[in-house]
């Protein structure tokens, strides 16, 4: 008599947290506001009617003027058409001195890990670095190199380096003396292989975690910068160069602020709850 084998059901593995992540509501909110962002920035040549610089006879038109859906700024340049490509301004920004970065703290820290003499000389050059607070770190770096975009990038990427580098050194600290750790040395894996191979995937998560932080704290820093004058020179637009520009006339025009206020809303709210959402997922 011939009995039949049902089939081995197979049990479903952990699931890796930024997938869980995303069933959140608070994930899928923030992608949602980070989203609009993005894509308002990367389509302002479509959304734009005018181009950012560009100057009409229509000083300070209120929003819903012809042609104008937010108005005009006092040199009766297109508030939307500034705001879309200031957002565009702003993304190329961060995107690229956030991970330069993390890149570089990475690196440091994993240089650092394998020599306890260079690791002393690394801590005390983070601590330096954090000593000095993000907008004087801006104005002393931009004193010696002049206002612009490069600036602005090595602020970020520079300001970025120690938290990185402390984030990942605390997380090899805390490996290399968990179980696998020690039978794989045990084993004769040698120490670069060790941290690079068994150590290093197991310390990415927190790093995920903040990157995402890292660019809200970028986003901050870009506009301040803007905002006071060392950022991107004008009349290149910026959030943070409107924000100035619309200062005196708050009074005048209210409206004159409501775009770049509004894009950084969207996107900090957005970074942030997806930084939040992801860290309690990390942390389960």
């Amino acid at each position: 008599m011939t009995t039949l084998s049902l089939p081995r059901v197979r049990k479903p593995g952990p699931t890796p947290p930024y997938v869980a992540a995303l069933g959140s509501t608070r994930v899928r909110i923030g992608l949602t506001l980070i989203g609009l962002v993005v894509l308002a920035g990367l389509l302002a040549p479509l959304l734009a009617s005018h181009g950012p610089t560009a100057q009409s006879g229509q000083a300070l038109a209120g929003p819903g003027s012809p042609g104008h859906p937010l108005g005009t700024d006092d040199l009766g340049r297109d508030l939307l058409s500034r705001v879309l490509y200031g957002i565009r301004t702003d993304l190329a920004v961060i995107a690229l001195a956030v991970p330069l970065g993390a890149l570089l703290g990475c690196a440091v820290a994993l240089l650092a890990a394998a020599h306890p003499v260079l690791d002393t000389v690394v801590q005390r050059a983070f601590d330096l670095i954090l000593a000095f607070p993000g907008l004087i770190l801006a104005l002393t770096i931009t004193a010696v190199l002049g206002p612009g975009r490069l600036p602005v990038i090595i602020v970020i990427a520079l300001a970025e380096v120690p938290v990185f580098g402390r984030q990942l050194r605390a997380g090899i600290l805390v490996q290399r003396t968990r179980e696998y750790a020690v039978a794989a040395r045990l084993g004769g894996t040698g120490r670069a292989r060790l941290v690079l191979r068994h150590i290093l995937p197991n310390c990415a998560d927190p790093l995920v975690v903040q990157i995402a932080v890292s660019l809200t704290v970028a986003v901050f820093l870009e506009g301040a910068m803007s905002f006071l004058g060392v950022g991107v020179r004008p009349p290149a637009p910026t959030l943070g160069g409107i924000l100035n520009q619309a200062l005196p006339y708050l009074a005048q025009s209210p409206s004159f602020a409501a775009g770049p206020l509004l894009a950084v809303t969207f996107l900090v709210l957005g970074l942030s709850l997806l930084a939040e959402a992801l860290n309690r997922e990390i942390r389960r």
